[in-house]
């Protein structure tokens, strides 16, 4: 793809100040797009990645910052979203929670958690998104995990939100369809976790990583170009569709 491919588009990436999501605002960004980024508590890292975009290309970033578990918001945020440079071509739902839920430890917070940011604040995002998304024949990607479909042991919680994540991208390119395309991309290891609760051991990261076919672990531009991908004209025909992106560690599983 050429630098210049997302001239003239606007995205907005939630959870975009860190880990994958920066790695996704700097690919689309390198290709020409204007950003939305997203952010909840990491403001200062937000602030660093605008300044560093921005550098690059006065006035092609903008900040936004709210908390997705708050479903009342979150029409708002869309709105706000728009506002930043009066349109809107693509939505990356990015942001996640993600901890260990073994069974006989699961509440309500962690239930609430979880499926909020996992997919509540996707579904919320997304229908407020669709009418603005459908007048630019804009796309929307979701960013899933290959334990949608192969459950983590010791993550129930996150194993049933992300499995839902995939069937409402599923469910939203037929909602949506023909104007704004949805598709998903999936993950293996991908940039460990800071705080797993202590599942992420460095045997069991050995392990993981011994198994992996391709012989390493992903890093966010691999992922940010499956996004990039997805939300570009050469996926024009795609919809309702989840990449795995995971070195082939899904065929293994």
């Amino acid at each position: 793809m050429s630098g210049t491919d997302f001239a003239g588009k606007v995205f907005l990436i939630t959870g975009a100040a860190r880990r994958v999501g920066a790695g996704i605002a700097r690919c689309l960004h390198q290709r020409g797009a204007r950003l939305v980024l997203h952010y909840r508590g990491s403001r200062a890292d937000a602030e660093a990645l605008a300044d560093e975009l921005d550098t690059m290309r006065p006035g092609s970033v903008a900040l936004l910052q709210g908390d997705l578990l708050d479903a009342g918001q979150l029409p708002g945020l869309i709105e706000r979203a728009v506002a930043c440079f009066g349109q809107l071509d693509g939505l990356v739902n990015n942001a996640s929670s993600f901890f260990p839920t073994p069974v006989g430890e699961i509440d309500e917070a962690a239930w609430h958690d979880l499926m909020g940011s996992n997919l509540k604040a996707p579904l919320w995002l997304a229908q407020a998104a669709a009418p603005f998304l459908a007048r630019r024949q804009g796309a929307i990607v979701g960013i899933v995990d290959i334990h949608a479909e192969r459950p983590m042991k010791s993550h129930v919680v996150y194993s049933l939100a992300k499995a839902a994540h995939a069937q409402l991208i599923r469910s939203l390119a037929l909602e949506l369809a023909p104007r704004v395309r949805v598709n998903g991309v999936s993950p293996g290891a991908n940039i460990w976790p800071e705080d797993d609760g202590g599942v992420f051991t460095a045997e069991v990261r050995s392990a993981i990583e011994a198994t992996i076919p391709l012989a390493r672990v992903g890093v966010p531009e691999d992922i940010a170009r499956a996004v990039a991908f997805l939300l570009s004209a050469d996926a024009a025909y795609i919809t309702g569709q989840i990449l795995a992106v995971d070195g082939g560690r899904s065929i293994v599983l």
